[in-house]
């Protein structure tokens, strides 16, 4: 599905803080990593060369709710959906989950805004540019079931 893609990551030691819980900036990473992956099953780079251009996403909204503690050697997997596509930008919500005990608990839920970009090399400079045709052809968003699900999640949170 190019709106849906879960990746599955067991938590390196070095990831969590010294109560042996994953440090809250690891969901970035983990955020970014599934993005990528994402990327990469579609048969893209989240760092590519268009002719004479670098393509690249930089970020300009994130956002992470923790619900429960995740921790070292635990295994988590990290659904990205793809909540929104506009003409220079993507936007991400992700969900964390892991088995307790048997039962899928979500653990987290996250927000990733991303643009897409080129970098001029003559000068150096950043601008945002549409999203390739190749790109745009094959990433849709999620069913709003899907997001509603999400939201709903959210809601539940607080």
């Amino acid at each position: 599905m190019p709106h849906e893609f879960t990746l599955s990551h067991r938590v390196e030691f070095s990831e969590t803080d010294m109560a042996g819980i994953v440090h809250f900036a690891n969901f970035f990473r983990m955020m970014e990593n599934a993005e990528h992956a994402f990327f990469r099953s579609l048969g893209f780079s989240i760092h590519a060369h268009d002719g004479s251009a670098t393509i690249g996403w930089p970020r300009v909204n994130t956002s992470c709710e923790y619900l429960k503690p995740l921790r070292f050697e635990e295994i988590v997997d990290i659904q990205l959906l793809v909540a929104e596509v506009r003409p220079r930008s993507i936007r991400y919500a992700f969900r964390f989950w892991k088995n307790d005990d048997g039962e899928r608990v979500e653990i987290a839920r996250g927000t990733v805004t991303a643009v897409c970009t080129t970098v001029d090399r003559t000068t150096g400079k950043l601008g945002a540019v549409p999203i390739p045709d190749a790109i745009r052809a094959v990433v849709t968003p999620a069913p709003p079931e899907l997001l509603a699900a999400f939201a709903d999640s959210r809601k539940g949170a607080a």
